[in-house]
């Protein structure tokens, strides 16, 4: 006999809160906006002040995903630390971007760890992953509405840019494409944390595309669709890349049900991939794939990168930056001044980032600010493969895939875009970094008003 857990109205509260402020995020413009950002940093203080006040006025609760989470959240804290540094002794080429950079940074830390606190049970963890499977499935279904009927517009404004390209709620198709990696990662963890774990069988097949698990297959489908039409190379190399990648190991290390989960992610490559996004753009994707020219050069002993579009020549306007100010970077959020400032203003266009998440955190946080960074997707990874490896838990092995695969997935997608520079999509990679920490740690209890007894799930 097991003890629940005992929960109060306020952390039920803020628990709520977070799901509907993870559907929320991208809808202004992936928070993009000075004031969507100044609205999401206000509105995860508050939550962090109500959690608070809901820790002080409750016991303690045995919690092993926050034992093992504290080296994560030290590290994007000490990240903090020295944003907050470069801030207060001006060692930043633009002191508001660097304290906008501090208040999103502090947003992301505090929501790593509510996230940590408050859906430590498998329950709210089904729920927290369940969510943002439907607001990645809403973002591909607007954004794909969009294209095929030809209105085009974005939350409340019409479209400016990527016009015939399916973003969503966001700006850019790249954004919307990295988004829908981390929700579709996160949509098949949850199909395969939900197996039941029995023998292959061709029912089981049908079950898959005709049983109860239906809608959320279907959710799986619309995404894709979505990121076939966004036309995004990177966002779908990065997303069929990882599944590959992470499905691979999964399969192997999974000798009981090998068969019946290669089936799974056998069918979600062949009816996706090769027959739905047939009709919504595959062949265009296909086209801008192969159309997509990169020549590596030398010059003066140097290294050059040239793609066919200006993004090449900005990552090798970029590296000098860098190497200016190896170690303590030029401040955070301040690449597009000191960009501008090296290239001058007739550069050929107008670059506020790097289209490479790696070398902008190098250029502005230095490799004092960037390395914590760095383990802590490291640490994110490492409890991720930890889940996946889990022979005894099939929920487990399941939401450590989803995360393994989401998180390597930005990681590819980082080379050539700035995902992580956008404060929903940065957000919501943070709340997965947590997942992967949970899919581990979590409880089989369930949280309860009060104290009676009750069989573990």
């Amino acid at each position: 006999m097991e003890y629940e857990y005992p929960q109060s109205r306020l952390e039920r509260l803020t628990a709520a809160a977070i799901l509907l402020l993870l559907v929320w995020m991208p809808l202004p413009l992936g928070s993009n906006r000075p004031w969507s950002m100044a609205l999401l940093i206000l509105l995860v203080g508050v939550l962090a002040l109500i959690w608070g006040v809901a820790l002080l006025r409750s016991r303690p609760i045995p919690n092993r995903s926050l034992q093992a989470a504290w080296l994560m959240f030290a590290l994007l804290v000490s990240t903090q630390v020295w944003v907050a540094l470069q801030w207060l002794l001006g060692m930043t080429a633009d002191v508001g971007r660097t304290f906008q950079s501090l208040m999103l940074g502090i947003t992301y830390s505090l929501l790593f760890l509510m996230v940590i606190n408050l859906f430590n049970t498998r329950k709210r963890l089904t729920v927290l992953l369940a969510v943002i499977v439907i607001s990645g499935t809403f973002q591909a279904f607007y954004g794909a509405i969009m294209v095929l009927s030809g209105v085009e517009w974005l939350l409340g404004v019409p479209k400016e840019f990527y016009k015939g390209n399916a973003t969503g709620t966001f700006v850019n198709r790249n954004h919307l494409a990295g988004y829908l990696e981390m929700t579709l990662a996160c949509g098949i963890g949850l199909m395969l944390a939900l197996r039941d774990g029995q023998a292959f069988r061709w029912v089981n097949v049908l079950e898959l595309l005709l049983g109860p698990k239906a809608r959320l297959r279907l959710a799986l489908v619309i995404m894709v669709i979505g990121l076939v039409m966004s036309q995004s190379r990177m966002g779908n190399a990065g997303f069929f890349s990882s599944l590959l990648i992470v499905g691979s190991i999964f399969v192997l290390i999974n000798r009981e049900n090998r068969l019946r989960n290669s089936m799974i992610l056998i069918s979600i490559i062949l009816i996706d991939m090769l027959v739905i996004s047939q009709y919504f753009g595959l062949e265009r994707l296909k086209n801008r794939l192969m159309n997509t020219e990169v020549a590596i050069t030398q010059e003066e002993g140097q290294l050059v990168f040239d793609i066919n579009d200006l993004r090449g020549l900005a990552f090798t306007q970029s590296i000098p930056l860098a190497q200016e100010k190896t170690w303590i970077g030029h401040g955070a959020g301040a690449y597009e001044t000191v960009f501008i400032g090296h290239t001058g203003p007739n550069f050929g266009g107008h670059f506020d980032h790097a289209h490479n998440d790696y070398l902008q955190f190098w250029v502005e946080f230095g490799l004092i600010g960037s390395l914590p960074l760095l383990l802590f997707t490291l640490l994110a990874l490492f409890h991720s493969f930890r889940a996946l490896w889990n022979r005894e838990s099939l929920f487990r092995s399941g939401v450590g895939f989803g995360t393994a695969m989401a998180i390597i997935a930005i990681v590819i997608h980082s080379a050539s875009d700035f995902n992580l520079q956008i404060p929903a999509n940065a957000a919501t990679y943070v709340v997965i970094c947590a997942i992967a920490v949970l899919a581990n740690g979590h409880s089989r209890k369930k949280y309860r008003k009060r104290y009676h007894s009750s069989h573990e799930a």
